[in-house]
């Protein structure tokens, strides 16, 4: 199994808290789909042996695309690439692109997946993000949608300043009331650079309560767990068919082509990454150049990778697989290192899997970087 991620990297404005790579001009639109599908074309020999059997639209804002321009870049995946016939294809959209309209259109579209970036159905919490939609609007895309796509999934954001425990409960209720089958769940990140980093050096916002987040992420699990969802994933909960399949395979270290500026690429061996700058993006495309930059993973990369994207799962990490993969070596060493965590009841074996417990989920990051190997292979 293998995917094509395909980044849009457009938004109307800046969400405050972001660091992904977009621009809010819209300018040199139709120049970037020509190189996405240019791209698309240039990269075929890197899935000549494999079938596709996902599509997503990340961003951004992929939802600012018209129906006709991602029917194109759909087209140049079909045309390129041999494509399951069923395949899972996301948009990512944000509730003030999908208007009734909009959605009844979507649904005529192979587009058989919608990630509605609707964050919090709170007036306040918005604003403090700077969405570009607002809580109304959030809510009647989740009503309209229902109705045409019986796949979706929704974001919402935990742990953001002045938001109490009752308030995130209100949300997640608000979410489970539209029956939706997949609910991603981010704890509200400060990264470097971004608005809201300078928003709380300056005093303007509150600093993010990590205990507070820490709290909410397990309202969140008791609150989804009772409700039939599966957390799969540290930030994902999904009900039984639903689970990701794109991201699924990012978990699991399937290959990946990432296409578009900034879009990151993976063979098992090997990790690429697009220049993140939209005009050099697109001059190098249409000069038949692929302006990506690509690093040899050593073993021990490879089983840190594994190590990192495995505890974030309901799969866990195989022993087996460590000592098939990477020697017996690995396997002694990964065993003697989960001692003290087993010890404190932050991991568990099961059936020849290492796993993260319940109070270690939240920890499952910090967890994993004390189970990694230098690098000396």
């Amino acid at each position: 199994m293998s995917g094509i991620y395909i980044h849009i990297p457009f938004c109307k404005q800046a969400c405050h808290y972001c660091d992904f790579h977009f621009s809010t001009s819209l300018k040199k639109k139709d120049d970037l789909i020509n190189a996405l599908s240019k791209e698309l074309e240039l990269r075929k020999d890197d899935f000549k042996k494999t079938t596709v059997k996902t599509i997503y639209f990340g961003g951004g804002t992929p939802s600012l695309l018209t129906n006709d321009e991602l029917q194109y870049i759909i087209n140049s995946v079909y045309k390129n690439y041999k494509v399951s016939e069923d395949p899972e294809i996301t948009l990512e959209a944000n509730p003030d692109d999908l208007s009734k309209d909009r959605i009844i259109d979507l649904a005529h579209t192979p587009i058989n997946r919608l990630s509605i970036g609707i964050q919090s159905f709170f007036e306040a919490d918005l604003k403090l993000m700077n969405r570009a939609h607002n809580a109304k609007e959030a809510k009647e895309c989740l009503y309209v949608a229902t109705q045409y796509f019986d796949n979706i999934s929704l974001d919402l954001i935990y742990g953001i300043p002045g938001a109490s425990n009752e308030q995130w409960l209100a949300n997640i209720e608000m979410a489970l009331s539209y029956n939706v089958p997949h609910i991603s769940s981010y704890a509200l990140t400060v990264e470097p650079k971004t608005a809201l980093a300078a928003f709380i050096k300056k005093g303007i916002i509150e600093d993010v309560d990590d205990e507070q987040a820490h709290e909410q992420f397990y309202i969140l699990k008791e609150k989804l767990e009772a409700s039939d969802f599966v957390h799969y994933e540290l930030s994902n909960f999904g009900k039984d068919g639903f689970f990701s399949k794109n991201n699924s395979a990012y978990w699991k270290g399937k290959s990946y082509i990432g296409i578009g500026p900034s879009a990151h690429s993976f063979n098992g061996k090997q990790r690429g990454w697009n220049v993140s700058n939209n005009s050099k993006y697109i001059k190098a495309i249409q000069q038949n150049e692929l302006p990506i930059e690509i690093e040899t993973l050593t073993t021990t990369d490879q089983y840190n990778e594994y190590i990192m994207t495995g505890l974030r799962t309901i799969w866990g990490v195989s022993f087996v697989k460590v000592e098939n993969d990477f020697g017996t070596t690995f396997k002694d060493y990964l065993i003697e290192q989960s001692e003290v965590f087993i010890n404190q009841h932050l991991l568990y074996i099961d059936d020849e899997h290492l796993r993260v417990t319940k109070k270690g989920q939240f920890l499952s990051d910090g967890i994993a970087s004390e189970l990694f190997k230098l690098n000396l292979s």
